[in-house]
């Protein structure tokens, strides 16, 4: 096992920054809320740790949220490198955010069972969610700022709370604060 977390890339090895303290804890309220949304349907919620692969363009990565409607597909070359994704979060950092909004994405789209790709800021109340549309590679974008606003994910029946993915984050300056959570 590598020492440090990388994403592959047709034979390249890329070298993966660390997340900041925000995104940590954004990424895990992501995980929570879909699990807590999703409960009782035949899916699975897995953090960064679960690895993914993309056949089409052999891109090997990890994103920071990832869910499986229905059985697991894994890697044939053993392992636990998960094939059909429905969703993949990725919390944008400064120094990941144009290669999650550019290449990355273009790599998702390859893969035919995703039907949803999240972008959540850490900076800002924002939550971005690309929503596969019935027919050839046509993906619909909706984007929520509002703190008591919802992100309706229709292929998992479900709706995430931005109050509850921003849970705990202060915006104003950087750091953390309690907070309630929505009633």
């Amino acid at each position: 096992m590598a020492a440090s977390r990388s994403e592959y890339i047709n034979g390249r090895i890329y070298a993966m920054a660390g997340g900041s303290y925000e995104h940590g804890v954004i990424a895990v309220s992501v995980g929570a809320e879909l699990r807590r949304a999703i409960q009782g349907q035949n899916c699975r919620v897995s953090s960064s740790d679960v690895r993914v692969r993309v056949v089409a363009s052999n891109l090997y990565t990890y994103p920071d949220v990832a869910v499986v409607r229905g059985e697991v597909e894994f890697d044939s070359t053993g392992g636990d490198t998960v094939l059909n994704p429905s969703l993949l979060v990725e919390v944008l950092s400064p120094s990941t955010e144009a290669y999650d909004r550019g290449d990355k994405w273009a790599h998702y789209q390859l893969v035919p069972s995703l039907r949803h790709y999240l972008l959540v800021s850490q900076d800002r109340v924002r939550v971005e969610c690309y929503t596969r549309l019935p027919g050839a590679g046509s993906w619909r974008l909706e984007v929520c700022s509002d703190l008591e606003g919802t992100i309706r994910l229709e292929h998992l029946r479900a709706e995430l709370s931005l109050a509850e993915v921003y849970l705990g984050i202060d915006l104003t300056d950087g750091h953390t604060e309690s907070r309630s959570p929505r009633v």
